[in-house]
């Protein structure tokens, strides 16, 4: 059995689903695929308890999809970046440097929110959609492409064709692999324990990273918690020393975490579970293919440093949907020009996110040092510190 539309999406996360409502509201026919059925409550098994901050160029993106109006109740605004160099002697603060969106902008740096609750709202949108099928629990087994379309055979063993076919199905892509497109990986030996904390002084709308070995301790605002300041904390460090954080009793975690926090927020409470994630940077040697447009993590894969991620994902979005017209919808000349518009400014990202990353893995005394006086710099000059605030919200 073969279903026809204009579009068909390998992949269900948040990503795919922003791409299937965007493109659905757009007016195409759009078949979505993904073989695990996305996780929508907190509390359930599997549940994503990681949080995405959406910086200001993902919101048009999402209001195109018709589902900003459904997220903005839910989100808490991010008006401060603070930078946090703990790398001295002791684990506390010896440099700390705030990053105001309004030097810059009269709207926040973004907005946070927790990924389940993203895709309970995306997948509340495609319901409203007619144009658009959302399979979960079926996946991508294979691809053929032609010079006026993909064919995609499915997991349920029927298969779909389409003038454009969406990989957006993750760091290790089944579509990606299937089409023989190499990618560029570098691994360091970093995992990144993800959870929500309470703390007895409030986050002021202050995303917080703290830098001092291992990679960074971000905290990122959300609304309180019976009664408590909230925030979600990505705590990224080498694999070895996660397993011993994970195997800690909770009293021991919450001390190891407040220590490691320089106990800017109070002792800090543990306020849900705990999920390790792998981190790597990784890019594809070509973001397209014959029929074929890779996006988000198919594409591209960086440290959750900067809130780049996922924002990077939404803006190959927004170039698909730039070039996307009923004439031209999967072409060659539509699909190469997605990737000359993303690919370089995507290899520069990846490039800039990488060295953040192993300059906050620094373990070594003197390269602490150094890394408090870059730090110190960049914030001293207005010029350079208003580039890097424009650069790392992707404002043009």
């Amino acid at each position: 059995m073969r279903a026809t539309h204009d579009i068909v999406i390998s992949g269900g996360g948040i990503a795919g689903l922003s791409a299937a409502a965007a493109f659905g509201s757009a007016g195409f026919s759009v078949l979505c695929v993904d073989p695990a059925p996305p996780v929508t409550d907190a509390a359930s098994t599997g549940a994503d308890l990681r949080t995405t901050a959406f910086l200001q160029p993902s919101i048009p993106v999402l209001e195109r999809a018709g589902v900003w109006d459904r997220l903005a109740p839910h989100a808490m605004p991010l008006q401060v970046m603070r930078i946090v160099d703990a790398g001295g002697v002791e684990p506390i603060a010896r440099v700390s440097h705030d990053f105001d969106a309004a030097d810059v902008s009269d709207q926040p740096f973004g907005w946070n929110l927790p990924n389940w609750l993203l895709s309970r709202e995306l997948l509340a949108r495609l319901t409203e959609l007619p144009n658009v099928d959302f399979r979960p629990g079926v996946g991508s087994a294979g691809i053929t492409t032609r010079e006026t379309k993909g064919l995609v055979r499915l997991s349920d063993g029927t298969s779909a064709a389409a003038r454009l076919v969406v990989a957006a199905d993750g760091r290790n892509s089944p579509l990606r692999n299937a089409l023989g497109i190499n990618v560029r990986t570098m691994r360091y030996g970093q995992k990144a324990l993800a959870f929500a904390v309470t703390h007895p002084v409030p986050h002021e709308n202050v995303s917080t990273e703290i830098h001092r070995s291992g990679g960074p301790f971000t905290l990122v605002p959300l609304p309180d918690r019976d009664g408590q300041p909230c925030s979600a904390v990505v705590w990224m460090e080498r694999g070895p020393e996660v397993a011993r954080l994970q195997a800690l009793p909770v009293p021991a975690f919450e001390a190891e975490m407040t220590a490691r926090s320089g106990g800017l927020f109070g002792p800090l409470k543990l306020a849900s579970a705990l999920t390790a994630w792998p981190i790597i940077s990784q890019i594809a040697e070509r973001f397209d293919a014959e029929r074929v447009a890779l996006m988000a993590e198919a594409a591209h894969v960086v440290p959750p440093i900067g809130a780049q991620g996922l924002n990077m994902s939404l803006a190959d979005l927004r170039v698909l949907l730039e070039l996307a017209t009923p004439e031209t919808l999967g072409d060659r000349t539509m699909l190469a020009q997605y990737h000359r518009r993303r690919w370089p400014e995507v290899q520069a990202r990846v490039a800039g996110v990488d060295v953040l990353n192993r300059a906050s893995m620094a373990g070594a005394q003197p390269l602490r040092d150094l890394r408090a006086r870059v730090l110190d710099l960049m914030y001293a000059a207005a010029p350079v510190r208003h580039g890097l605030m424009h650069l790392g919200m992707g404002m043009r």
